[in-house]
C-alpha cells in the first residue's frame, strides 16, 4: 500500500513539473486602420504589469508565413519557450507572422545572382508596417522597459529587420541580424544608436553573405561598430548555428539603450 500510494505522489509531481516546463506564448491580433496582424506574446514568470521588463521582437523566415499564429515558433523554440532560457533571461517576447501574400521586407526578388534587390526609397510593405504600429503601442505600456527593447530575425525577418532599424533607430539597444541583408545606405540612420550582431553562412545559396558583408562595411562606414560572424561551410539556415550559441541571448541581452 506504501508502495502504491508513493507511486501515486510521484506521478502527480511528475506531471506537475512537466506543466510547469510547457511555455506557450499566448495567441493575440493586432488590429489597425491598415489591417490586422497575428502574434504571439511570451511573458515572463511572475509577470507583474506594476513592474517593467524588457521587450524582444523576433520576426520570422519567408517560410513560416501564414495565419495558424504557429508557424513563425518553428526555429526559436529551442531558445525563447527552452525553460532555463525562460527563467534566465526575463523578457516579454514577441512573435507575429506576415501572411502568405506579404512578407517583413521591401526587396524585390530578381533572375540575377545577387536575387535580393532593395529599391531606394521604396514603401515598407503592409506587414512591416504594421509591426511598426504594433511595436509603437507596445513601448508605452508601463510594463516595458523602453532602454531594453531588443530585435533578432532569420532570412526574410532579418531583411524586415534591416529595415526596422531604418525606421526606427532610436528603439532598440540591440539587434542580431541572421542571414539577411538590405540597402547600405540604411545604415548611416542606425550605425550610431544600435549594436548589430551581424550573422551569415559562407555558402548560402538562397541569400548570399555578400548581402550581410554589404551592410556591416556600411555600418563602418557610418561609424559603428558592428559584430560580424561568418559561419564556414554552412548554407542558408545560420541561424541553427546562433541559436545554439549560448552567447546569443548573452549578447542581445547585455545592451541597454543610453
Amino acid at each position: 500500500m506504501l508502495i502504491y500510494r508513493f507511486t501515486i505522489i510521484f506521478s502527480y509531481l511528475l506531471f506537475f513539473s512537466c506543466v510547469e516546463t510547457e511555455i506557450t506564448p499566448n495567441y493575440e491580433k493586432f488590429v489597425s486602420e491598415i489591417g490586422e496582424l497575428n502574434y504571439r506574446i511570451l511573458y515572463p514568470k511572475g509577470f507583474d504589469e506594476s513592474k517593467s521588463y524588457p521587450l524582444t521582437l523576433f520576426l520570422h523566415g519567408i517560410s513560416e508565413r501564414g495565419d495558424d499564429n504557429e508557424l513563425q515558433l518553428k526555429y526559436v523554440d529551442k531558445v525563447f519557450l527552452d525553460p532555463e532560457n525562460y527563467n534566465n533571461y526575463r523578457s516579454i517576447v514577441i512573435f507575429p507572422q506576415a501572411p502568405l501574400d506579404d512578407n517583413w521586407s521591401s526587396r524585390i526578388l530578381t533572375d540575377n545572382k545577387i536575387r535580393q534587390v532593395f529599391p531606394k526609397d521604396a514603401n515598407p510593405t503592409n506587414s512591416h508596417q504594421l509591426v511598426i504600429k504594433l511595436m509603437d503601442s507596445l513601448v508605452k505600456e508601463g510594463f516595458v522597459d523602453n532602454k531594453r527593447i531588443y530585435l533578432t530575425g532569420l532570412s526574410n525577418g532579418a531583411m524586415g529587420s534591416f529595415e526596422l532599424l531604418k525606421n526606427r533607430p532610436k528603439m532598440f539597444a540591440s539587434a542580431v541580424l541572421i542571414c539577411g541583408g538590405g540597402d547600405p545606405n540604411w545604415a548611416k540612420d542606425f550605425a550610431k544608436t544600435t549594436p548589430v550582431w551581424v550573422v551569415h553562412g559562407s555558402d548560402d545559396e538562397v541569400v548570399l553573405p555578400q548581402l550581410s558583408i554589404n551592410m556591416v562595411e556600411s555600418i563602418l562606414k557610418y561609424g559603428g561598430s558592428p559584430k560580424f560572424t561568418l559561419y564556414e561551410n554552412v548554407n542558408h539556415g545560420s541561424w541553427h548555428n546562433v541559436f545554439d550559441d549560448p552567447k546569443f541571448l548573452d549578447w542581445i541581452f547585455s545592451h541597454t539603450k543610453n
